[in-house]
């Protein structure tokens, strides 16, 4: 009996030593695309713990005191109307942006289909480098087949929803000709949005050099997003989508945990942590939130509905009706017309204290009580201040609706008259 023990364990451990030598697959599929851009698999051991930020240096809008500090390297939270940050810390530091790189993918996308240069029922074929990835278990993936022809509908959901690193490539290929083309498309993207600290390496987000992003830019892709591509919710906030009879849920949890919330994206490296770019909608107020860095994808989550709760009971976004304090038309001399159309340069939203919506009025102080042409659309004619109990908390400019070319001789002989008399 002692003998056929000390055989068995040996026997054992043979064949552990022989399986630990062994590559496995995903290892060979991940490597096979780039050494440096494997990942740890989705339920790696939790990122080291954020460092302690003081309350000191969270910038809250209005200079109120900040409630609280997040367990995350950075974080920035903005009402989505105005701009207004309403809760920020260390929104200029770099890191890693994993899959929130697929934000711009998808911006790109939508981008397309708007331009229609392509259409949701276009088919991509996909390839050998999509498919490896999609063999690769230590990544997400919408489950792709070589030579599989694909929708870019159904790819947008896997890249949104599934956050299929297949599906990145997948759209990349056919929208950039390669992944590196693509790449390319998306930096010059960034730089016509004002990312001004973000540089892409590839369309998944998968580790590499020379590739950053921070919380201030992926709050400003995301406001960019939203409000060029409303329909963009549909796809970010699915709570789960099927391809190939493969279900999967959403990896942004928090859209289980809370109604206002509309997506937008997650991601994950074991350098940076865990990332949430999400957007809220109630009472109509709209935020976006940037959390990065946080130790799991549970406190990602925890982390971001506390901060959205606190601006959903803080804050407020007014609408106020400038109709009643601006003109509607200004005169203009020695024009093909005798006056213009004014109003405001921009939609009057304003960020306010909850409560405090009824406190908020406005002004307006003219540049001049006429003008004279030629006169452009968009001239500047004066300037509208929008306070709240008396303090002034926006300025909007109010601007000409349309252009007005110079008139006759006779008309401007005539109207330089009136301007003597």
């Amino acid at each position: 009996m002692r003998t056929f023990n000390v055989f068995f364990a040996g026997t054992i451990a043979a064949i552990v030593s022989i399986v630990a030598m062994a590559p496995s697959n995903s290892a060979y599929a991940a490597h096979a695309r780039h050494p440096s851009q494997t990942r740890p698999a989705r339920h790696a051991p939790a990122s080291q713990p954020a460092a302690s930020v003081p309350l000191s240096s969270i910038h809250v809008f209005g200079d109120h005191p900040a409630p609280f500090a997040l367990d995350a390297k950075a974080a920035m939270l903005i009402d989505a109307r105005t701009g207004a940050v309403l809760y920020s810390y260390n929104e200029h530091q770099k890191m890693q942006p994993a899959s929130l790189a697929k934000i711009m993918t998808f911006y790109l996308a939508l981008e397309a289909l708007d331009q229609k240069r392509i259409t949701l029922d276009t088919q991509a074929t996909i390839s050998e480098a999509a498919w490896r990835l999609s063999m690769d278990e230590s990544v997400s993936r919408m489950f792709l087949g070589v030579g599989q022809k694909v929708p870019v509908q159904q790819l947008l959901y896997g890249l949104m929803v599934s956050s299929g690193n297949d599906a990145a490539i997948a759209l990349a290929e056919y929208l950039g000709g390669s992944s590196d083309g693509f790449t390319t498309q998306m930096n010059e993207k960034a730089r016509q949005l004002g990312l001004d600290e973000t540089h892409f390496a590839n369309p998944d987000g998968l580790p590499a050099e020379n590739e950053y992003t921070t919380a201030s830019d992926m709050v400003k892709l995301g406001r960019a997003l939203l409000t060029r591509f409303p329909n963009a919710t549909t796809y970010t906030g699915a709570r789960e989508y099927t391809f190939d009879k493969i279900t999967q849920r959403n990896f942004n949890t928090l859209l289980f945990y809370d109604p206002r919330v509309n997506g937008i994206k997650t991601g994950h490296v074991a350098e940076a942590g865990f990332h949430l770019v999400a957007s809220a909608n109630a009472e109509g107020m709209s935020l976006i939130s940037a959390v990065m860095g946080s130790t799991s994808m549970e406190k990602r989550r925890v982390e971001t509905k506390k901060l959205l709760d606190w601006a959903f009971r803080t804050f407020a976004t007014a609408h106020p009706d400038l109709s009643k304090i601006v003109p509607s038309a200004m005169p203009v001399y020695q024009g093909v017309v005798d006056s213009v159309k004014i109003g405001p340069a921009s939609d009057s939203y304003v960020t306010v204290e909850r409560g405090k919506e009824n406190a908020v009025t406005a002004s307006y102080a003219p540049k001049a009580k006429y003008l004279v042409a030629p006169v452009a659309k968009g001239d500047a004619v004066g300037e509208i201040t929008v306070m709240q109990d008396g303090k002034p908390i926006a300025t909007i400019p109010a601007v000409t609706d349309a252009a007005v070319a110079r008139g006759g001789f006779l008309k401007r002989l005539r109207d330089r008259i009136r301007l003597m008399l």
